[in-house]
């Protein structure tokens, strides 16, 4: 018989199924022969269950199995003892099968790499047979809790009163933010959809059409530059509510999330959350989205030194809105100069111009900068970085925002550096970051834009800014913050057609083009749209963050590569011509 239906799996053996007749079904993690007594250890999800064939007593048995090799797919059926030698370190450790029957299913090649915890394939090797790479137990376990995760998500918000809807993934393409995937069309030549980089507008539509809580676990697609926990397409958990206001967006997100740990980590998560604003997490962390499991505040210096003989100070002082700030690097004085150079080099990715450095030694300062600083300043500078023997002061100077988003990146790298994420990494750390700038300013495109979308209402008190000083309008966004990791953003949105019109000539669409790319939505806007706000989830993260590691590679399936391709299947590819002239399109060189 090649194929033998299962009894059970082979995690769910124990002790008291000791004298059953049993058969289970699995792939072979590992064959010994011991000469008296042969041991397969057959896997499947469920875990690891050890079977044993003794060659005195079945010697058919025993000669059949001398061709069983790694990854070879069983089926063996006997009866279930105690073992002799107990393994307490699984499940099914205490007892083990005595084969009476077994065949082999399907053969395997030698595979490519061991289907191992502890595997030394490279990530390159393991996406190109992610196929073997999913069956190593360790990264079964992350989709059994990426699982886990749905029927949570699900289960909370049918609780909560929302509806599933789902919206198109066929979309029109409105470029506002990060590059569209585009998909051309066959029937009508020369148009293209857009693959959705959220459902934002579908689920505002939802809003107007009376449907006051929508929820959906959605797959968007955005072409853009790629980190290690960003991928081109992604899942989200969307969320939208009427007649709400922003704190009812945050306390069931809060409970969502306090939920969500409980059930699957079984960690009570202390709610309501902190929260800080836009400008507070930038001026104490220089990030808007800090880990907050360790402190390393910045230090603002820009009254002690603005007035110094360091002429790079000075400058940035001069600057609108420049700032001259640091980072007290603790016990890291003894860092050498190619440790420095190290730090200058990577501020420098973050836009810095240098870095100045400051070291404490044995009550003596070490500094290329000491020369043109007084006494004064340098005790200063000493009381306000609350500097101690041993500490090196890491200095950055230009305009507010990117003076504090260098020392924000030096700040995790520090961390790193000097072990402080290796501490804390079994920990969690909650907040908000909220009030940030509705607009930017782009010099690229000489026009404001967006910092999130530009559906998004800015506070009610800035309202009168709009028009004479729009970069300082604050926004009625929240971004809720887990060890660092932007998790989750939203926003009140706009409901006021005339409010969205004007956020449209903010960041200098026309009225042509504002009807072109977003007239269904002005439209809808007519037609007594209520208040309303929502946010989504990064669904890939939070698994990533729940399963304790930082690559969310790990957590997706099938997931692409930092360069967008998929190399198990070859994706993307090249098509044949009959398929371009099909659609109208031909390739330029």
């Amino acid at each position: 018989m090649l194929f033998r239906k299962r009894t059970h799996t082979c995690g769910e053996l124990r002790a008291e199924h000791s004298d059953s007749t049993v058969t289970i079904n699995g792939w072979v993690q590992s064959h010994r022969n011991m000469g008296g007594l042969m041991f397969i250890d057959l896997r499947d999800r469920y875990g690891i269950t050890q079977a044993v064939i003794l060659p005195e007593s079945a010697p058919e048995l025993a000669e059949k199995a001398k061709e069983i090799r790694s990854e070879f797919v069983l089926w063996i059926s006997g009866k279930v003892r105690m073992r002799e030698n107990p393994n307490k370190t699984i499940p099914t450790g205490l007892i083990e099968i005595l084969v009476e029957e077994f065949e082999i299913i399907n053969k395997s090649e030698v595979p490519p790499f061991e289907i191992t915890p502890d595997t030394k394939a490279g990530e390159e090797l393991r996406l190109t047979y992610r196929y073997l790479d999913m069956r190593r137990p360790d990264l079964q376990k992350k989709f059994i809790l990426r699982n886990k995760l749905y029927q949570t998500t699900h289960a909370y918000f049918a609780e909560h009163n929302f509806l599933e809807f789902e919206t198109p993934i066929l979309t029109k393409s409105t470029p506002e933010g990060a590059r569209d995937y585009l998909v051309p069309s066959r029937v009508h030549k020369g148009n293209f959809y857009a693959l959705p980089q959220s459902p934002q507008l579908y689920k505002q539509i939802l809003m107007m059409s009376g449907f006051d809580r929508y929820m959906q676990i959605v797959k968007c697609f955005r072409d853009e530059d790629l980190r290690a926990d960003r991928q081109p397409e992604f899942t989200q958990i969307d969320v939208e509510m009427s007649f709400i206001e922003q704190e009812d967006i945050l306390t069931l997100a809060e409970n969502f999330i306090a939920r969500a740990w409980k059930e699957i980590l079984g960690i009570e998560v202390q709610t309501p959350f902190r929260r800080m604003t836009f400008k507070e997490a930038m001026t104490r962390y220089g990030s808007d989205k800090p880990d907050l499991r360790y402190d390393l505040e910045l230090t603002d210096i820009t009254h002690v030194v603005k007035e110094s003989g360091f002429s790079v100070f000075t400058t940035a002082a001069s600057k609108k809105d420049g700032r001259i700030a640091l980072l007290n690097a603790k016990g890291c004085a003894d860092f050498s100069r190619k440790q420095l150079d190290e730090l200058t080099d990577y501020a420098k990715k973050y836009g810095a111009g240098g870095l100045a450095w400051i070291k404490f030694i044995d009550g003596t300062i070490n500094s290329p900068i000491a020369k043109f600083l007084t006494e004064e300043e340098m005790n200063a500078i000493f009381l306000n970085s609350k500097a101690v023997d041993g500490d090196l002061l890491l200095i950055a100077a230009d305009e507010w925002e990117r003076c504090f988003t260098v020392l924000g990146a030096l700040r995790t790298e520090i961390a790193r550096r000097i072990g402080i994420l290796d501490q804390v990494k079994n920990s969690f750390s909650f907040h908000w970051v909220v009030e940030f700038p509705l607009l930017e300013y782009s010099p690229e495109e000489n026009r404001y834009v967006a910092r999130h979308h530009p559906f998004t209402a800015p506070m009610i008190e800035d309202l009168p800014l709009l028009d004479a000083s729009p970069e300082y309008v604050r926004a009625q966004t929240h971004d809720l913050i887990i060890n660092g990791y932007e998790v989750a953003g939203g926003s009140i949105r706009i409901h006021q057609n005339m409010v969205q019109q004007r956020m449209f000539d903010l960041i200098g669409l026309t009225k042509e083009e504002a009807d072109q790319k977003f007239g269904f939505l002005l439209n809808a806007l007519k037609f007594g749209a209520p208040p309303h706000g929502g946010i989504a989830f990064g669904f890939d993260r939070l698994v990533m963050l729940l399963a304790g590691t930082d690559n969310i590679r790990e957590v997706i399936a099938f997931p692409k590569t930092t360069s967008a391709l998929s190399l198990m299947d070859g994706c993307p590819s090249e098509v044949v011509d009959s398929q371009l002239r099909e659609l109208g399109i031909a390739l330029r060189k």
